[in-house]
Protein backbone atom coordinates (compact mmCIF):
# COMPACT_ATOMS: atom_id res chain seq x y z
CA UNK A 1 0.00 0.00 0.00
CA UNK A 2 1.14 3.45 -0.66
CA UNK A 3 -0.23 6.63 0.50
CA UNK A 4 -0.22 9.66 -1.59
CA UNK A 5 -2.36 12.37 0.30
CA UNK A 6 -4.20 11.55 4.16
CA UNK A 7 -6.89 14.29 4.93
CA UNK A 8 -8.82 14.93 7.86
CA UNK A 9 -13.08 15.56 7.79
CA UNK A 10 -13.57 16.35 11.25
CA UNK A 11 -12.44 12.84 12.95
CA UNK A 12 -11.88 10.77 10.27
CA UNK A 13 -8.74 10.68 8.22
CA UNK A 14 -9.27 9.83 4.74
CA UNK A 15 -6.43 7.95 2.83
CA UNK A 16 -5.87 8.71 -0.51
CA UNK A 17 -3.72 5.47 -1.76
CA UNK A 18 -2.63 2.67 -4.04
CA UNK A 19 -2.18 -0.81 -3.80
CA UNK A 20 -0.82 -3.77 -5.75
CA UNK A 21 -4.18 -5.73 -7.55
CA UNK A 22 -3.85 -8.28 -10.58
CA UNK A 23 -0.90 -8.37 -12.84
CA UNK A 24 0.96 -6.38 -10.41
CA UNK A 25 -1.61 -2.82 -11.61
CA UNK A 26 -2.04 -0.35 -8.56
CA UNK A 27 -5.42 0.35 -7.45
CA UNK A 28 -6.55 3.45 -6.64
CA UNK A 29 -8.72 4.06 -3.48
CA UNK A 30 -9.64 6.13 -0.40
CA UNK A 31 -9.30 4.46 2.76
CA UNK A 32 -11.61 5.96 5.51
CA UNK A 33 -10.53 5.74 9.17
CA UNK A 34 -12.95 6.74 12.04
CA UNK A 35 -12.03 8.19 15.34
CA UNK A 36 -10.50 5.93 18.10
CA UNK A 37 -9.08 2.31 18.35
CA UNK A 38 -11.63 -0.50 16.61
CA UNK A 39 -11.79 -3.11 16.09
CA UNK A 40 -14.09 -1.65 13.21
CA UNK A 41 -16.34 -3.20 10.85
CA UNK A 42 -15.80 -2.42 7.08
CA UNK A 43 -17.24 -1.98 3.56
CA UNK A 44 -15.47 -1.96 0.16
CA UNK A 45 -17.39 -0.18 -1.87
CA UNK A 46 -17.95 -0.63 -5.97
CA UNK A 47 -18.72 2.26 -8.09
CA UNK A 48 -20.90 1.90 -11.06
CA UNK A 49 -19.63 3.05 -15.04
CA UNK A 50 -22.14 5.35 -15.99
CA UNK A 51 -20.92 7.48 -19.32
CA UNK A 52 -21.61 10.98 -17.85
CA UNK A 53 -21.49 10.73 -14.50
CA UNK A 54 -19.02 12.69 -12.49
CA UNK A 55 -19.13 10.11 -9.73
CA UNK A 56 -18.74 7.48 -11.92
CA UNK A 57 -15.09 6.90 -9.82
CA UNK A 58 -14.53 6.36 -6.62
CA UNK A 59 -15.96 8.95 -5.23
CA UNK A 60 -19.77 7.68 -5.82
CA UNK A 61 -20.17 6.31 -2.59
CA UNK A 62 -17.75 8.68 -0.71
CA UNK A 63 -20.44 10.85 0.79
CA UNK A 64 -22.13 7.86 2.28
CA UNK A 65 -18.78 6.22 3.60
CA UNK A 66 -18.36 9.40 5.47
CA UNK A 67 -21.38 9.30 7.48
CA UNK A 68 -20.95 5.89 8.00
CA UNK A 69 -17.13 6.48 9.63
CA UNK A 70 -18.89 8.83 11.45
CA UNK A 71 -20.71 5.33 13.04
CA UNK A 72 -17.68 3.73 13.41
CA UNK A 73 -17.03 1.84 9.86
CA UNK A 74 -14.06 1.51 8.05
CA UNK A 75 -14.28 2.03 4.10
CA UNK A 76 -12.29 1.28 1.22
CA UNK A 77 -13.65 2.70 -1.99
CA UNK A 78 -11.60 1.42 -5.33
CA UNK A 79 -11.93 2.89 -9.26
CA UNK A 80 -12.63 0.34 -11.38
CA UNK A 81 -9.86 -0.92 -13.79
CA UNK A 82 -11.84 1.19 -16.72
CA UNK A 83 -11.25 4.37 -15.15
CA UNK A 84 -7.60 4.24 -14.38
CA UNK A 85 -5.17 6.14 -16.65
CA UNK A 86 -3.72 2.94 -17.57
CA UNK A 87 -6.37 1.41 -19.50
CA UNK A 88 -6.48 1.84 -23.08
CA UNK A 89 -10.14 1.23 -24.60
CA UNK A 90 -9.61 -1.20 -27.72
CA UNK A 91 -9.78 0.91 -31.03
CA UNK A 92 -11.27 -0.12 -34.54
CA UNK A 93 -12.54 -3.34 -32.55
CA UNK A 94 -15.39 -5.49 -33.24
CA UNK A 95 -18.25 -5.11 -30.89
CA UNK A 96 -17.57 -8.42 -29.36
CA UNK A 97 -13.61 -7.71 -28.72
CA UNK A 98 -14.86 -4.76 -26.77
CA UNK A 99 -17.47 -7.13 -24.55
CA UNK A 100 -14.73 -9.66 -23.90
CA UNK A 101 -12.31 -6.59 -22.80
CA UNK A 102 -15.45 -5.45 -20.42
CA UNK A 103 -15.25 -9.19 -19.13
CA UNK A 104 -11.37 -8.94 -19.15
CA UNK A 105 -11.68 -5.97 -16.78
CA UNK A 106 -14.14 -7.99 -14.31
CA UNK A 107 -12.11 -10.90 -13.61
CA UNK A 108 -8.98 -7.46 -13.06
CA UNK A 109 -11.73 -6.56 -10.44
CA UNK A 110 -12.32 -9.40 -8.86
CA UNK A 111 -8.62 -9.82 -7.83
CA UNK A 112 -8.44 -6.18 -7.50
CA UNK A 113 -11.55 -6.43 -4.64
CA UNK A 114 -9.87 -9.47 -3.12
CA UNK A 115 -6.30 -8.23 -3.01
CA UNK A 116 -8.70 -5.11 -1.22
CA UNK A 117 -10.13 -7.33 1.17
CA UNK A 118 -5.82 -8.29 1.68
CA UNK A 119 -5.47 -5.26 2.73
CA UNK A 120 -8.41 -5.00 5.03
CA UNK A 121 -7.12 -8.25 6.78
CA UNK A 122 -3.63 -5.99 7.51
CA UNK A 123 -5.00 -3.73 10.04
CA UNK A 124 -5.20 -4.23 13.62
CA UNK A 125 -8.27 -1.89 13.75
CA UNK A 126 -10.53 -4.09 11.49
CA UNK A 127 -12.95 -6.83 12.33
CA UNK A 128 -12.12 -9.74 10.30
CA UNK A 129 -15.50 -11.01 10.62
CA UNK A 130 -17.62 -8.04 9.99
CA UNK A 131 -16.78 -7.01 6.38
CA UNK A 132 -19.53 -5.87 3.57
CA UNK A 133 -19.27 -5.48 0.07
CA UNK A 134 -21.28 -2.66 -1.63
CA UNK A 135 -21.52 -2.76 -5.45
CA UNK A 136 -23.56 -0.80 -8.19
CA UNK A 137 -24.18 -1.82 -11.49
CA UNK A 138 -21.35 -2.84 -13.24
CA UNK A 139 -19.51 -3.35 -9.68
CA UNK A 140 -22.92 -5.62 -8.98
CA UNK A 141 -22.58 -7.78 -11.62
CA UNK A 142 -18.59 -8.45 -10.03
CA UNK A 143 -19.77 -8.81 -6.48
CA UNK A 144 -22.33 -11.37 -7.61
CA UNK A 145 -19.23 -12.93 -9.11
CA UNK A 146 -16.97 -12.16 -5.92
CA UNK A 147 -19.71 -13.64 -3.47
CA UNK A 148 -19.42 -16.68 -5.16
CA UNK A 149 -15.49 -17.07 -4.09
CA UNK A 150 -14.57 -14.92 -1.49
CA UNK A 151 -15.75 -16.59 1.49
CA UNK A 152 -14.43 -13.48 4.01
CA UNK A 153 -16.96 -11.16 3.08
CA UNK A 154 -20.04 -11.99 5.05
CA UNK A 155 -22.73 -9.07 3.53
CA UNK A 156 -23.20 -7.87 0.25
CA UNK A 157 -25.41 -5.40 -1.14
CA UNK A 158 -25.66 -5.34 -5.01
CA UNK A 159 -27.38 -2.61 -6.78
CA UNK A 160 -29.01 -2.04 -9.94
CA UNK A 161 -27.67 -5.29 -11.95
CA UNK A 162 -28.55 -8.03 -14.09
CA UNK A 163 -27.10 -11.76 -12.65
CA UNK A 164 -27.72 -13.94 -15.95
CA UNK A 165 -25.91 -12.17 -18.74
CA UNK A 166 -26.57 -14.85 -21.41
CA UNK A 167 -30.38 -15.48 -20.57
CA UNK A 168 -30.75 -11.74 -20.10
CA UNK A 169 -29.61 -10.83 -23.77
CA UNK A 170 -31.53 -13.49 -25.94
CA UNK A 171 -34.05 -12.90 -23.90
CA UNK A 172 -34.58 -9.34 -24.30
CA UNK A 173 -37.01 -7.36 -26.53
CA UNK A 174 -35.04 -3.88 -26.75
CA UNK A 175 -34.71 -3.15 -30.50
CA UNK A 176 -30.96 -2.25 -29.74
CA UNK A 177 -30.01 -5.70 -28.14
CA UNK A 178 -31.97 -7.17 -31.24
CA UNK A 179 -29.42 -5.50 -33.69
CA UNK A 180 -26.70 -5.78 -31.42
CA UNK A 181 -27.24 -9.82 -31.84
CA UNK A 182 -27.61 -9.64 -35.59
CA UNK A 183 -24.48 -7.81 -35.82
CA UNK A 184 -22.35 -9.64 -33.85
CA UNK A 185 -23.82 -13.40 -34.89
CA UNK A 186 -25.51 -15.40 -32.65
CA UNK A 187 -23.16 -18.19 -32.95
CA UNK A 188 -20.25 -16.06 -32.17
CA UNK A 189 -21.84 -14.74 -28.91
CA UNK A 190 -22.86 -18.43 -27.74
CA UNK A 191 -19.40 -18.92 -28.23
CA UNK A 192 -17.92 -15.95 -26.14
CA UNK A 193 -20.55 -17.01 -23.16
CA UNK A 194 -18.47 -20.54 -23.24
CA UNK A 195 -15.01 -19.22 -23.61
CA UNK A 196 -15.92 -16.26 -20.73
CA UNK A 197 -18.17 -18.44 -18.55
CA UNK A 198 -16.53 -17.31 -15.52
CA UNK A 199 -18.02 -13.63 -16.08
CA UNK A 200 -21.75 -14.74 -16.27
CA UNK A 201 -22.54 -14.29 -12.11
CA UNK A 202 -25.35 -17.19 -12.83
CA UNK A 203 -22.81 -20.10 -12.32
CA UNK A 204 -21.80 -17.87 -8.80
CA UNK A 205 -24.73 -17.42 -7.24
CA UNK A 206 -25.29 -21.44 -5.84
CA UNK A 207 -22.32 -20.77 -3.64
CA UNK A 208 -23.17 -17.91 -1.27
CA UNK A 209 -24.63 -20.27 1.39
CA UNK A 210 -23.07 -18.38 4.14
CA UNK A 211 -23.13 -14.92 2.83
CA UNK A 212 -26.36 -11.79 3.63
CA UNK A 213 -27.17 -10.98 0.26
CA UNK A 214 -29.41 -7.65 -0.25
CA UNK A 215 -30.43 -6.92 -4.17
CA UNK A 216 -32.02 -3.34 -4.54
CA UNK A 217 -33.59 -3.04 -8.14
CA UNK A 218 -34.86 0.01 -9.93
CA UNK A 219 -38.26 -0.03 -11.63
CA UNK A 220 -36.78 1.76 -14.87
CA UNK A 221 -34.28 -0.99 -15.49
CA UNK A 222 -35.52 -3.33 -17.93
CA UNK A 223 -35.74 -6.02 -15.17
CA UNK A 224 -39.09 -7.49 -13.92
CA UNK A 225 -40.12 -8.10 -11.07
CA UNK A 226 -40.33 -11.56 -12.18
CA UNK A 227 -36.94 -11.79 -13.22
CA UNK A 228 -35.47 -10.20 -9.69
CA UNK A 229 -37.07 -12.88 -8.08
CA UNK A 230 -35.41 -15.27 -10.13
CA UNK A 231 -32.03 -14.34 -9.34
CA UNK A 232 -33.10 -13.84 -5.34
CA UNK A 233 -33.73 -17.35 -5.52
CA UNK A 234 -30.59 -18.47 -7.50
CA UNK A 235 -28.77 -17.17 -4.72
CA UNK A 236 -28.38 -20.09 -2.55
CA UNK A 237 -27.91 -17.38 0.70
CA UNK A 238 -30.42 -18.52 3.62
CA UNK A 239 -30.25 -14.76 4.46
CA UNK A 240 -31.18 -12.86 1.45
CA UNK A 241 -33.78 -10.37 -0.19
CA UNK A 242 -34.60 -8.03 -2.44
CA UNK A 243 -36.31 -4.62 -2.92
CA UNK A 244 -37.62 -2.55 -6.25
CA UNK A 245 -37.57 0.99 -5.95
CA UNK A 246 -39.38 3.77 -8.10
CA UNK A 247 -36.07 5.73 -9.89
CA UNK A 248 -33.99 5.07 -12.40
CA UNK A 249 -30.53 3.08 -12.56
CA UNK A 250 -29.05 5.61 -9.96
CA UNK A 251 -31.08 4.60 -7.13
CA UNK A 252 -32.31 7.25 -4.71
CA UNK A 253 -32.41 7.93 -1.01
CA UNK A 254 -34.75 5.39 -0.47
CA UNK A 255 -32.62 2.86 -1.48
CA UNK A 256 -29.38 4.78 0.43
CA UNK A 257 -31.70 4.81 3.77
CA UNK A 258 -32.54 1.08 3.29
CA UNK A 259 -28.84 -0.37 1.95
CA UNK A 260 -27.32 1.46 5.42
CA UNK A 261 -30.41 -0.11 7.77
CA UNK A 262 -29.61 -3.24 6.53
CA UNK A 263 -25.79 -3.11 6.78
CA UNK A 264 -26.26 -1.18 10.46
CA UNK A 265 -27.92 -5.06 10.98
CA UNK A 266 -25.71 -7.32 9.31
CA UNK A 267 -22.15 -5.71 10.79
CA UNK A 268 -23.46 -4.37 13.93
CA UNK A 269 -23.12 -0.48 13.28
CA UNK A 270 -23.87 1.93 16.11
CA UNK A 271 -26.68 4.45 15.19
CA UNK A 272 -25.99 6.13 12.02
CA UNK A 273 -27.28 9.71 11.52
CA UNK A 274 -29.96 8.87 9.06
CA UNK A 275 -30.28 12.98 8.38
CA UNK A 276 -26.80 13.55 7.16
CA UNK A 277 -27.79 10.29 4.41
CA UNK A 278 -30.93 11.96 3.48
CA UNK A 279 -28.71 15.40 2.56
CA UNK A 280 -26.63 13.75 -0.06
CA UNK A 281 -27.88 14.82 -3.28
CA UNK A 282 -29.10 12.55 -5.67
CA UNK A 283 -26.45 10.36 -7.71
CA UNK A 284 -25.97 11.89 -11.72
Amino acid sequence: MRETDVQKRGDIRLIELNYAGASGDRVPAYLLIPHGNGPFPAIIWGHWLMKGSPLANKDEFLEEALVLARAGVVSLLIDAPQIRHDFVEKKDASTLDLVKQQSDAAGHQVIDLRRGVDLLYGRHDVDRKRIAYVGHSWNAHVGAILAGVETRIGSFVLMASGYSDEEELFASKDPARKAQIKEMGEDNIREYFHEYAWDDPIYFLGHTDREGIFLQFASRDDISKAQAQKYLDAFSSKDKQMAFYDAPHALNSAARLDRVRWLQKHLGIKKVDEKELESIPPLK
